[in-house]
């Protein structure tokens, strides 16, 4: 395991904050804003004269991003705005008949919920699982696909409690019967170890503001290269085609790779900043960050079930835990507890009908505990 020397010089966090909110919105590390100012300074100095510079650091992060999700090939990574975009961009690429399916879970991000129900004008039916309805989240949304089954869209964790699926189980499932699967995988990427070609998914996307430590504004989109073809394109631009640096040309093709779905310019800024970011994540590797990680929520969940009127919200099992607790104070509502926490320090979210604390694998456990102090004391 590396030595925590690694990053603890990367996030010099104001110590009067227990910083708990990766699920929503991370800090950066130390090189990302370094990567960050570098950047700003040359446009200041310099302009675009070392745009070339520029384009080999977009090679670069589409290299670390195939790296980070295990996918087949650079070709398969997009640099798109949001999730949303990527979520749209599958959605309304798709070519529906009347009748047809998607099933997705009651549990969802407005994202993932939203995308699918703007479909109903193409007569497309929405299914929300109830996630408790069966043994297994995963039975849960097998036991609702049909014959007009299209496509099952999952968060790979639930934003409000944490709660993870096995990937794995539903894209063999939906390999063996011809179901698209897609994942909207921004509560993981970055957290825990993923990989694309393992979970069979069609589609994957995720913001590079949480759990990847970079700024908002970029998020990867992989589409597998054996159902690209199947998403129409709304958005067309110079970025798209084929020859994108042949601007004289009259002719035109739409690029092999998912760069087919990035119409214009790229966001060269926040590429800088996540690059960076992503280069801390791969240094000290995923695993060993998923093993950090659960560290702390392991001893978090410890912590705050040592105190009398303190219920957990999320999962208890192992196996569905990620970097994601919610709770519920019993002496205190949770909308005044919420506010009473940010005024002292504690940067968290009100979400699932509790208290959301979201650490990442750097956070300190004496910073827990503090937190969890604060709680008892609101």
């Amino acid at each position: 395991m590396p030595d925590s020397n690694i990053w603890d010089h990367e996030f010099p966090l104001d110590p009067s904050l227990c910083y708990l909110n990766h699920a929503a919105v991370a800090p950066w590390p130390k090189r990302t804003a370094d990567a960050i100012t570098a950047f700003a300074i040359e446009n200041t100095t310099k302009g675009a004269t070392h745009y070339p510079r520029w384009e080999v650091k977009e090679k670069q992060i589409r290299k670390q991003l195939k790296t980070l999700i295990n996918a087949p090939s650079v070709d398969d990574i997009a640099l798109l705005k949001n999730t949303s975009e990527a979520l749209s961009i599958v959605a309304h690429g798709l070519k529906w008949s009347r009748g047809d399916q998607v099933v997705i879970s009651d549990q969802e991000f407005p994202s993932n919920r939203i995308v699918w129900e703007s479909l109903a004008r193409y007569g497309v039916e929405v299914i929300e699982v109830d996630l408790n309805s069966a043994d297994s989240p995963e039975s849960a949304l097998i036991n609702a696909v049909t014959k007009n089954t299209r496509l099952i869209s999952i968060s790979s964790v639930q934003y409000a409690t944490g709660l993870k699926v096995d990937l794995n189980q539903l894209g063999d499932f939906c390999s063996d019967n011809s179901v698209l699967f897609c994942v909207d995988a921004i509560q993981s990427i970055g957290a825990t170890v993923t990989d694309v070609q393992a979970c069979k998914a069609d589609f994957m996307m995720a913001d590079g503001h949480k759990w990847m430590l970079g700024p908002e504004g970029l998020a990867l989109f992989y589409c597998s290269s054996k159902v690209r073809d199947q998403l129409q394109l709304h958005q067309y631009g110079w970025h798209m085609v084929e020859d994108s640096g042949n601007y004289d040309t009259k002719e035109w093709d739409v690029a092999s790779s998912a760069r087919r779905f990035e119409c214009g310019s790229p966001n060269m800024l926040a590429i800088h900043g996540l690059s960076a970011s992503l280069s801390l994540l791969l240094d000290i590797g995923m695993a060993s960050i998923e093993q950090q990680l659960n560290q702390r929520i392991d001893f978090l969940l410890d912590t705050l079930t040592a105190v009398p009127g303190i219920e957990i919200l999320s999962s208890r099992e192992p196996e569905r835990q990620t970097g994601i607790v919610t709770f519920k104070y019993s002496k205190k509502e949770q909308k005044a507890l919420h506010q009473s926490l940010m005024a002292s320090g504690v940067i968290c979210a009100k979400r699932g009908g509790g208290i959301r604390f979201s650490p990442h694998f750097y956070t300190p456990l004496p910073v827990l505990e503090k937190a969890v102090e604060i709680v008892k004391n609101s």
